[in-house]
């Protein structure tokens, strides 16, 4: 099977590759803007005939985009997460490859939900940001191109490689900063927003399964069960063994605490000023009903987030 994956370098397209790449019946190519990529291509600057010609020319079976933006303005997060997807849509349209589309949307998508619901594929997607909003707008350009293709919509992706940037990636970082200074006390914010976490292996497996499947349309991936970041905090604290006391600062005063772990910072000593409190338009609730993704792909999630938030540590610790 021929496969094109777009973004192979990202966050989650590195883990993609690395499922894919163990299927000896897999053909990879890799499309992206690094160096080491097999071909060179811009999705947000490149033009659709470009991408098609190369399309003509590998002929892949299965197309599969992990690339896009998580941070940036509007205008970034629109050019590297919608105009992307509308250049790979329409190559694909033109070209005589006739692949598949994976496609790897976000849970942001669906916004706020209510707190202990389960959100299905056939909610009303209301995104809270202008992240959601780009992906949302990718989504309904894939499902409305009339390809043969699946629109993969992650959860809060969890486990080695985690950005630094992300709430995970920074609660783990003030707790390596904690441990280096022998700090007796760990003082977060932001720790009250409840979010479903799914290892970035378990995320590589759904896009190989969809890979191989005939489904099409939106299919939650995500643990089905929604986890309170101070929870989080508290199992990171046991895996890297510090034994100092973990405080919540939330409300009026923690504000520059909360933008620690939900905000990226501008600076080492500043943090961006806070524009809402869920810096990824979903509230304060997010938990995936993920029947749709074991009915029709045969998918399960795997790996707990005990052992995604010990791959999170090990590699922070690695900078003590």
């Amino acid at each position: 099977m021929r496969v094109l994956l777009i973004g192979a370098n990202g966050y989650l397209g590195r883990f993609v590759a690395d499922r894919l790449l163990a299927d000896p019946a897999v053909q990879l190519t890799a499309l992206g803007r690094g160096d080491d990529a097999d071909v060179r291509f811009d999705l947000a600057t490149g033009s659709p005939g470009a991408l098609t010609r190369f399309l003509d020319a590998v002929h892949p079976q299965v197309v599969v985009n992990c690339a896009g933006a998580t941070r940036g303005g509007a205008r970034d997060l629109t050019r590297h997460n919608t105009v992307a997807v509308a250049t790979v849509c329409e190559a694909l349209r033109r070209s005589g490859c006739g692949a598949r589309l994976v496609q790897l949307g976000c849970g942001a998508e669906y916004g706020p939900s209510q707190p202990g619901s389960s959100t299905a594929e056939d909610a009303v997607p209301r995104p809270g940001g202008p992240y959601g909003v780009s992906k949302l707008a990718a989504t309904e350009l894939v499902l409305g191109s009339g390809l043969d293709a699946v629109v993969l919509r992650v959860f809060s992706p969890a486990g080695p490689g985690t950005p630094a940037g992300s709430p995970l990636g920074r609660l783990a970082e003030a707790m390596r900063r904690a441990m280096q200074s022998g700090d007796g006390e760990l003082k977060l914010g932001g720790l009250g927003a409840q979010r479903d976490f799914v290892d970035v292996r378990d995320v590589a497996r759904a896009v190989h399964a969809a890979s191989l499947s005939a489904a099409q349309g939106v299919i939650n991936i995500g643990s089905g069960r929604a986890v309170r970041l101070r929870d989080a905090a508290a199992i990171l604290a046991r895996v890297a063994g510090y034994g100092g006391a973990l405080h919540e600062l939330d409300g009026p005063h923690g504000g520059h605490l909360r933008a620690t772990i939900g905000h990226p910072r501008s600076d080492p000593d500043h943090a961006a000023p806070v524009a809402y409190p869920y810096p990824d338009g979903c509230g304060s609730w997010q938990q995936a009903d993920v029947r749709t993704a074991r009915d029709r792909l045969g998918w399960r999630p795997r790996i707990n987030l005990e052992e995604s938030l010990a791959d999170i540590w090990m590699e922070a610790a690695c900078r003590i």
